[in-house]
């Protein structure tokens, strides 16, 4: 059934006598019976909602919106339940997404069921024995979100752990960060990667002591098995990687869902994939600057293609805080591994590359995204684009820092001196605060990454984003992260770096909105605006901050038709991770990662 024109049993018309209003400014939805957030400062709540054509037509009391029913007009009954506009991607991998929802679990609680190095195998025999014909068929088992920090050997599995779940077949497990893995012997042997093989620019080959490699990959070691396995995929299966990735951001309640690092191939794969009907959101890619830079002048636009556009450009210049390989502008304080003294991590481009890329979006007026985690990446970003700005003035093109995990105050000050907007990722609170802490940067700095206090005080927006394959693209733990800091253990990580409610909402709907130029049609529930919304089990700014994380997503709603509606107690945690149902799907699945490495 095409998402676009389901209406769930939430969804009930209601016949009633024609108003007086006008034909032409008679509703086709009017929402009503439970709170309606708006984010709109100017009338933050109402008590009504009418859309026409897809668009919002009246917002207020529900004596004026009831002007606009008509004979034809269907009453959304909220149901005591609050709604909100649907939530904006700040940043995360749509697509990528899919591999998450396509291969083994291996993420730690609450989101998966790995808490050591023999759950982490025993999820995987499982999962391969559940999949074993598709396996036999492509000699692969792949598994996504592992994460050293929250083993209880507090350290990457190793090619023999691999080894012990199979040395017949090729296994490659994927770091939570994606930004490293681990490959059995197989893996390795098929991928070429022995004794003699050198470290590839901005990436490591992590090595036992006698010089062989551990299994561990780190960076572009990695990328150079893990991006021919994708590119590989084919049209069809790089288009189930696209639906399984939207289909999970609309049940978490986004409307616009971002992919924050594609490439031309992706790009079309999206644009076919909606031109079937099978995009229940609307998606903004970013493709590689360093990679796509002609796709991205002949295709780059502030208009949509059906629900998608190409936004700008994306740059990587480091890599992942919690796996040490984000470069900082001093050591890391603990670090857990093999590292020399003074190890500060590496960024994964040169200072000259980077300069080359922010001045090539400048010259043209295109927006760059740039992923910058430690200290020295943003050093490196804010020297590059002050040199573009003094060589081609401001034009407009609301430049990005993504992550930003560890920054000085001084950076923060030289951001917004740039104008450039901080996507920001307070979820690391929740997921490695803890770690942070003790191993990455120490107890007194761990207190502000993620420094959505010090931006707030000098009068900045921020989105708050997932990055998503990173974690769920789960908003209710956005939120809760964003509000409280809460780590794993229960701590608060720096109490002083926390928002209200309302601006931790703002940094999910509106704010991103403006961050992608959309401030116009989305982000807030104003007339004129695109009926996007999300409809929340509960009102976020009248429950304890403590329980956001336990919010449901109900319904989310694109352009005024329903794309997804929770079943009776849904846990996202668990259902977002299936196993294979269609074989043609998990043959092109894993044949692609096959593909990929031999």
């Amino acid at each position: 059934m095409n998402a676009r024109h389901f209406r769930p049993a939430l969804m009930f018309s209601i016949l009633l006598s024609a108003g007086a209003a006008p034909a032409q400014e008679m509703a086709d939805t009017i929402y009503t019976g439970g709170s309606i957030l708006t984010i709109n400062d100017a009338t933050p709540t109402a008590e009504a909602v009418a859309t026409k054509d897809g668009r919002i037509l009246s917002v207020g009391p529900l004596s004026e919106v009831s002007a606009h029913r008509g004979d034809a007009t269907e009453v959304f009954d909220l149901d005591g339940r609050v709604m909100l506009p649907g939530f904006v991607d700040s940043h995360g991998h749509v697509v990528m997404g899919g591999l998450q929802a396509l291969s083994a679990n291996l993420l730690a609680p609450p989101d998966g069921e790995v808490t050591d190095i023999a759950s982490l195998q025993a999820t995987l025999s499982a999962w391969a024995e559940e999949n074993a014909k598709v396996v036999d068929q492509v000699n692969m088992i792949i598994g996504f979100g592992y994460d050293n920090a929250q083993l209880a050997e507090l350290r990457h599995p190793t090619r023999e752990e691999l080894d012990a779940v199979s040395t017949d077949v090729p296994i490659i497990i994927v770091h939570q960060s994606g930004h490293l893995g681990v490959a059995n012997s197989m893996a390795l042997e098929i991928a070429g990667i022995d004794a003699s093989s050198e470290n590839p620019a901005g990436g490591v080959i992590q090595r036992a002591p006698d010089g062989d490699p551990n299994g561990v990959l780190e960076e572009y070691a990695f990328f150079t098995v893990l991006v021919p396995m994708l590119s590989e995929l084919g049209a069809e299966g790089m288009t189930a990687f696209a639906e399984a990735g939207a289909e999970m951001w609309a049940s978490f309640g986004y409307t616009t869902a971002q992919e924050g690092r594609s490439s031309g191939a992706i790009v079309e794969t999206l644009k076919a994939l909606d031109a079937k009907g099978g995009l229940p959101v609307d998606v903004i890619a970013y493709p590689d600057v360093l990679e796509a830079r002609d796709y991205i002048e002949a295709n780059v636009s502030r208009d949509y293609t059906g629900r998608v556009r190409v936004g700008g450009c994306k740059l990587t210049i480091d890599g992942s805080p919690q796996g040490f390989t984000a470069l900082r502008d001093r050591p890391y304080y603990d670090p857990v591994g093999d590292y020399p003294p003074g190890y500060a991590g590496y960024s994964a481009v040169t200072m000259e590359q980077v300069q080359d890329a922010v001045n090539w979006c400048y010259a043209r007026g295109i927006q760059i995204i740039t992923h910058a985690n430690g200290e020295g990446a943003s050093d490196m970003l804010i020297a590059a684009i002050g040199a573009a700005q003094e060589q081609y003035g401001d034009p407009g093109n609301r430049p990005v820092l993504v992550h930003g995990q560890f920054l000085r105050e001084d950076q923060v000050d030289s951001y917004k001196a740039l104008g450039v907007f901080p996507s920001l990722f307070p979820m690391h609170t929740f997921y490695w605060g803890d770690w942070h802490r003790e191993h990455t940067v120490g107890p007194v700095n761990a207190e502000n990454i993620s420094p959505t206090g010090w931006v707030r005080e000098r009068g900045m927006m921020f989105g708050s984003h997932h990055d998503a394959p990173v974690a769920f693209p789960d908003s209710m733990r956005i939120l809760s992260a964003t509000v409280t800091r809460r780590t794993r253990s229960g701590d608060i990580l720096g109490p002083n770096q926390r928002v209200d409610v309302m601006t931790a909402l703002k940094a999910m709907t509106i704010w991103p909105a403006w961050q992608q130029f959309e401030e116009d049609d989305k982000g807030s529930i104003e007339v004129g605006k695109i009926a996007d919304f999300v409809i929340l089990s509960d009102d976020p700014t009248a429950v304890d901050p403590e329980t956001l994380a336990d919010l449901r997503v109900l319904a989310t709603i694109k352009d005024d038709e329903v794309v997804y509606e929770a079943g009776e107690g849904e846990d996202h945690g668990r259902l977002r991770q299936p196993s294979f149902a269609d074989p043609e799907v998990a043959h092109l699945f894993l044949d692609a990662i096959w593909d990929g490495i031999k």
